[in-house]
């Protein structure tokens, strides 16, 4: 039997492990609300413990060694010091998540209820992200960039670096991690280009300057991708030697279509992904670059790969083109797929239990042969999803790891 480590490089080196292999949770976009999650350790009688909050952006929960084993996790995430709105996760309060249920929360999260009854996060007295009143999570609402018309307002606004406090915490944790559990280890990067510029320029004004003043974006992504690889080299160099994984991350589709042409995605995009993936590959040839994308991203996968992308996440099955029997016969050789084992937006939100079981069953029949495949739900088990269908889509998983590859 495989260790959960060798069963994980195993099927990202395009291998058939011993059985099937599985992510809960070691990822920001593989993970539970925290509501969530919190039922579902009630519902499993699971009563040690306590909740963390450990995305404050997206109200994801960190999953606990035990539900992790209950689960069949075979991956652990290596978190960034400050994963969502420079909020650092070194140091707990208690803390309640939006139905009023305890938790911890990291000591620097301190959100503001305004007079509309929403949740607001500051930063140097400036109101950063919104939640509204009765939501579940944040939206980020300052864009550094909104106002930057020439060279000089770009330069104006300072690029943070990584710092010796991250670089510590990360080299600890990441030692701990490899040396305390058998998981795989998936080091969360970011490295973001495109959406970088959505949410520092705001979504309208990039879009419109992207089209009709490229040469202003584009010294933009120079100076974001400089700071991003000065940050990766060090980042590698204090974590290389532990992770197997580098997630990075970039929403490139909407339902429908990609979000840009593939030649804008070639010409203004691309080459900054180029130079980060590229880096790994031939400075950490042993580590594997995971991108994040959602959304209907078939026309641009075949340049995504051609810059260096070697896993996908989260293949949203639902979104127009990505059909997973065309995806895994036209990409399954170059490509690991790492999600795509339950439609979030349909299936598991408005089928039934047995529906939800029976496409399991039939994605990781069309996923799992000859490997490159590593099972998760299609994105976050949101908030309102219950115990019963989180159970129906990971112990379906789970009674198929056997017989997956036979």
């Amino acid at each position: 039997m495989m260790t959960s480590r060798e069963r994980i490089i195993e099927a990202i080196n395009h291998r058939e492990p011993d059985i099937l292999p599985i992510d809960f949770g070691a990822m920001r976009s593989t993970g539970i609300h925290a509501v969530a999650y919190r039922r579902l350790k009630e519902y499993l009688g699971l009563k040690g413990g306590v909740i963390k909050l450990y995305d404050v952006f997206q109200q994801l929960a960190e999953p606990e060694p035990e539900l992790l084993e209950r689960l069949g996790g075979d991956v652990v995430q290596l978190c960034r010091y400050a994963p969502a709105f420079g909020i650092t996760n070194d140091r707990w309060k208690p803390g309640r998540l939006p139905d009023a249920s305890a938790c911890l929360v990291p000591e620097g999260y301190s959100p503001v209820r305004n007079a509309k009854g929403e949740l607001e996060l500051y930063t140097d007295r400036k109101v950063v992200a919104r939640m509204p009143a009765g939501g579940l999570y944040f939206d980020q609402v300052d864009h550094p960039y909104a106002n930057a018309e020439t060279f000089d307002d770009i330069d104006a606004i300072p690029i943070g670096e990584i710092t010796a406090e991250e670089l510590a915490y990360l080299a600890r944790e990441a030692k701990r991690l490899c040396e305390t559990t058998d998981k795989a280890i998936l080091g969360a990067f970011g490295g973001n280009i495109f959406e970088a510029g959505q949410l520092a320029w705001g979504y309208e004004k990039f879009f419109v300057e992207l089209a009709l003043n490229p040469e202003l974006i584009r010294y933009w992504c120079e100076k974001l991708v400089q700071a991003h690889m000065r940050d990766l080299e060090k980042y590698l160099a204090a974590v290389g030697k532990y992770i197997h994984v580098i997630q990075f991350g970039d929403d490139l589709g909407t339902q429908e279509a990609p979000q840009i042409s593939v030649d804008m995605y070639r010409g203004a995009i691309k080459p900054y992904h180029k130079r980060q993936y590229e880096y790994v590959r031939n400075r950490h040839p042993n580590i594997k670059v995971l991108v994040h994308s959602c959304g209907a991203i078939y026309d641009l996968i075949p340049e995504m790969i051609d810059a260096g992308v070697e896993i996908l996440n989260p293949v949203q099955i639902s979104a127009k083109r990505m059909d997973p029997v065309t995806l895994k016969r036209k990409f399954g050789g170059s490509i690991t797929f790492w999600g795509g084992g339950a439609n979030m937006q349909r299936t598991v939100t408005l089928g039934s239990i047995q529906e939800i079981r029976d496409e399991v069953r039939e994605l990781i029949q069309i996923f799992s042969p000859g490997g490159g495949y590593v099972f998760n739900q299609v994105h976050n088990i949101q908030a309102d999803i219950s115990p019963e269908k989180v159970l129906a889509i990971y112990d379906t998983a789970l009674a198929m790891r056997g017989t997956a590859y036979t």
